[in-house]
């Protein structure tokens, strides 16, 4: 029979949102109905009643752990802490995911006093007692967990959930029917986040916010000697990434994005360069090159605004190459930068825009 498992997913929330996403889509597609804190509305039990009586409900329980400890339940122990070790006390099979190094997680994301440190230390040396499990990306944590859910379900089959059709008993069809829907509603929750800017972001340079990038190219004078000159040119970042988007709509390596924002750097320039008059009488310009720390600072604030991501696709052992992709979020943005209005068919496709010289050489 075709059975569904319920997953009863543990760990502080504020700083491990994007990390849940990322799981609660690996339970999805794993045809897992995740269970947590957050997903269930307030009851009259008590809470930490209400979390047991959920966790008994589950087939397996998967614990997340980074760099905070989570709220304080009464006897001094966060729920998270709680919540792990009631389900190893009343035998549920569970696995815990352990980032691959707290310390490099920002300072909003760890505790700040001696004591919290010593009590995330202590847990993360109580989970490390049992299986677990290490990631340091979302992307990462999520292949993790799927990968390690599948192998403990064939390790441990539970009783899980069947589809009506394939149920022993009638009434067996009301419940699994109101857990269907449940799936459908979370599986709406996900994608309505995911199509959505990341938590904090607003906060980012974006937009028509002006990045000044430092560039260098070649040109011959009049003698036909080289020089290479060094440039600033400000862009906005709606345009860098309406030029340098199209690229990853399947996906791109991080060269190929390099190139193409070179040549982007090239063209946006040339009325800027055509108007200085230091670079009257060279002859025309070569060989663009993006400074190396402007090109990855471009890649960063495009990841961090929710534009783009590294591609999980499967990679032979001889290709080291980083590839990158739009998320559904970044492909929704560019959309509506770069799709064309009935009002805008005879303008151009996208204004000129220039930067401040910062020297030459």
């Amino acid at each position: 029979m075709d059975k569904r498992y319920q997953v009863f997913v543990s760990s502080t929330y504020e700083d491990l949102q994007v990390e849940r996403q990322e799981v609660m889509q690996a339970l999805l597609e794993l045809n897992c109905m995740p269970a947590g804190m957050e997903l269930f509305p307030a009851a009259d039990d008590d809470q930490w009643t209400l979390i047991k009586q959920v966790i008994n409900e589950c087939d397996y329980y998967i614990v997340i752990s980074a760099g905070r400890y989570g709220s304080l339940g009464p006897n001094g122990q966060s729920y998270t802490e709680m919540e792990y070790r009631y389900a190893v006390e009343i035998g549920k099979p569970t696995i815990a995911f352990l980032h691959k190094d707290p310390l490099q997680l920002t300072q909003g994301r760890c505790e700040q006093t001696d004591e919290a440190k010593k009590k995330i230390n202590a847990f993360r040396e109580l989970l490390q007692q049992k299986v677990c499990k290490y990631w340091q990306t979302p992307a990462e944590l999520g292949g993790v967990v799927s990968r390690s859910l599948v192998r403990l379900m064939q390790a441990a089959p539970a009783v899980g959930w069947i589809k009506a059709n394939e149920a022993t008993e009638a009434l067996a069809a009301p419940e699994i029917l109101r857990l269907r829907k449940r799936i459908e509603e979370l599986e709406g929750q996900l994608e309505e986040v995911r199509s959505t800017a990341p938590p904090g972001s607003a906060q980012l340079a974006q937009g028509d916010d002006k990045y000044p990038i430092i560039f260098t190219f070649k040109v011959n004078d009049s003698e036909d000697q080289p020089w290479e000159w060094k440039y600033i040119l400000e862009m906005e970042w709606d345009d860098i990434f309406y030029d340098i988007g199209p690229l990853m709509i399947n996906e791109a390596t991080e060269h190929e994005i390099y190139q193409s924002l070179n040549e982007t750097i090239g063209h946006r320039s040339e009325r800027k360069r055509n108007l200085d008059e230091k670079l009257k009488g060279y002859k025309e310009a070569r060989n663009f090159r993006v400074a190396e720390h402007d090109f990855q600072t471009i890649i960063i604030q495009l990841r961090a605004l929710g534009l783009i991501t590294k591609s999980q696709r499967l990679k032979s052992i001889k290709d080291t190459k980083t590839y990158w992709t739009l998320t559904p979020y970044g492909d929704q943005v560019l959309t509506t930068l770069r799709a064309i209005t009935k009002d805008n068919l005879v303008e151009d496709d996208a204004p000129e825009n220039t930067g401040d010289e910062k020297d030459e050489s």
